[in-house]
């Protein structure tokens, strides 16, 4: 029954897939097929572990906060860990170099530049969503961060739950593997903005507005400023 169940989870997912996006359907029908049936697999594993890593993550988070300080740091809010909000993505690598303007939230620097380096598609909840990954064309100079990548987003939550103005999620290139990346929206968390003024922080574009709500990571911070 587990195989059968999950046979048609697999199904119903690729017949989705394939309504929305049929070029990429064609590409990697295989790959797609072996992401759900991955990403199905490991929702099986250890839950206590799983949620052990993240509370761990989001200790280290808090003492190490740059912003906020001292008994501040009481008021740095997160959901619950939850393996629902993690996803086993395709990702697409991005060949075009364009330089990329993004807006922010401040005045002495109101734009940032970033090249797209790939894109995510993944599911949450049986309902495809798509991210882009940026990379800054400032840190890509800076031989210690040409590793970092960039994903701001944006979803149901945004402006409710969590901030107003979206949130992050940071990745380093050799985390990807090959045509596959772990999304763990545990590990997302809010700009320096949510919590002071005078910071230019990039508001996540269009692209990276997610339809469904990540209830996962970092909440709206507890006191206001």
């Amino acid at each position: 029954n587990e195989v059968r169940n999950l046979i048609k989870k697999s199904s119903r997912f690729l017949t989705s897939f394939e309504m929305t996006n049929k070029k990429f359907m064609k590409k990697f029908p295989l790959l797609l097929l072996t992401v759900f049936c991955l990403q199905s697999a490991f929702a099986q594993k250890n839950n206590t572990a799983f949620e052990d890593s993240i509370k761990a993550f989001q200790k280290r988070y808090v003492a190490s906060h740059e912003v906020v300080k001292g008994k501040d740091r009481k008021y740095l809010q997160f959901y619950q860990p939850a393996r629902d909000f993690t996803a086993l993505c395709v990702f697409e690598k991005n060949n075009d170099t364009t330089t990329v303007t993004i807006k922010t939230s401040g005045k002495k620097i109101p734009e940032k530049y970033f090249t797209r380096y790939g894109r995510l598609t993944f599911t949450i909840h049986d309902t495809i969503q798509y991210l882009t990954i940026y990379q800054s064309k400032d840190l890509m100079k800076n031989p210690q961060y040409k590793d970092y990548l960039f994903v701001p987003f944006t979803d149901a939550t945004t402006g409710d739950e969590t901030y107003g103005s979206g949130r992050y999620i940071d990745i380093t290139i050799p985390e990807i593997k090959g045509s596959l990346f772990f999304l763990d929206f545990n590990k997302a968390y809010n700009p320096y903005c949510a919590y002071s003024e005078g910071y230019n922080c990039p508001v996540p574009p269009k692209e990276n507005y997610l339809t469904v709500a990540i209830k996962a990571g970092e909440k709206n911070f507890g006191k206001g400023h």
